[in-house]
């Protein structure tokens, strides 16, 4: 049995509840759950002053409700379930390290910070800095997944290292500025300067975009690693055709501001 978390009050101040996570809740008691520290403003009060808590001792967490004010769910866990039927707040799956949280709605901003391991699955739209490095650090995500089903904000994968992150529908501005290595794949449109200062790395779009003068066109192809990406995105159910997994690619290098070992690939016409 899951432990449900059911939101009883909302309010236009915004919670932080780290501790709804698995690491955290996993083999407490009902009571225990309840009297766990949150900080709503300025004011520390527990878990119990805002949800109904029912279930116990399970690695998997339900969350019932508008949850859009309510940030760093699951920021840090390393392991279990978190399923959110609405929307999220800020910072959903910041620092993750494992396990898997997954978003019936929308995401708010920073969704998968810094993130280094597990599974982001976001069934609506994601905000701003979607698997990105906080302000002042130079590494964003280090590894895992980060699947969003919408669009995305500006920033999707900023001075991202490792790992996966796929947007569905559209992404913003600066995807992937400051790139250093990883995959992003877009089905929809980039956001204008997208790969922005990127030393390595893949940026994928299935539509034109307009490119940077600091990246060169270098070949029209057919990438072999990314029709293995695709054909296992479209076995999870998204959006993937056929023209996407044999079509071919133009590829362009850069950033060459940096170490022009980045690669932007569109989906040739």
């Amino acid at each position: 049995m899951s432990i449900t978390l059911t939101l009883q009050t909302t309010s236009t101040i915004p919670l932080e509840a780290e501790v709804i996570s698995p690491d955290r809740l996993a083999g407490l008691t009902e009571a225990e759950i309840a009297a766990l520290p949150v900080q709503h403003g300025n004011e520390k009060l527990t878990l119990g002053d805002f949800f109904r808590i029912s279930g116990s001792g399970s690695e998997e967490i339900r969350l019932d409700g508008d949850l859009s004010r309510v940030k760093l769910i699951g920021a840090g866990m390393s392991f279990g379930r978190i399923v959110i039927a609405g929307n999220a707040g800020m910072h959903v799956g910041a620092g993750m390290r494992g396990g898997e949280i997954v978003v019936a709605g929308d995401a708010g901003d920073w969704a998968g910070a810094e993130m280094s391991g597990g599974r982001l699955l976001i069934k609506g739209n994601a905000g701003h800095l979607l698997g990105s490095a906080y302000r002042g650090s130079t590494i964003g995500m280090q590894g895992g997944e980060i699947l969003v089903h919408g669009s995305a904000g500006n920033e999707v994968g900023s001075a991202m290292r490792r790992g996966l992150i796929v947007v569905c529908g559209d992404s913003g501005d600066f995807t992937g500025v400051n790139m250093l290595a990883g995959t992003i794949i877009v089905l929809g449109r980039l956001g204008w300067r997208s790969g922005a200062g990127m030393q390595r790395g893949s940026i994928i779009s299935m539509h034109p975009t307009e490119i940077l003068p600091t990246f060169t066109m270098a070949c029209t192809y057919q990438p072999t690693f990314l029709s293995i990406f695709l054909r296992r995105l479209r076995d999870e159910g998204l959006p993937i055709s056929e023209a996407h997994i044999h079509g071919s690619y133009r590829r362009w290098s850069g950033d060459s501001v940096e170490l022009n070992r980045g690669e932007i690939l569109l989906l040739a016409s």
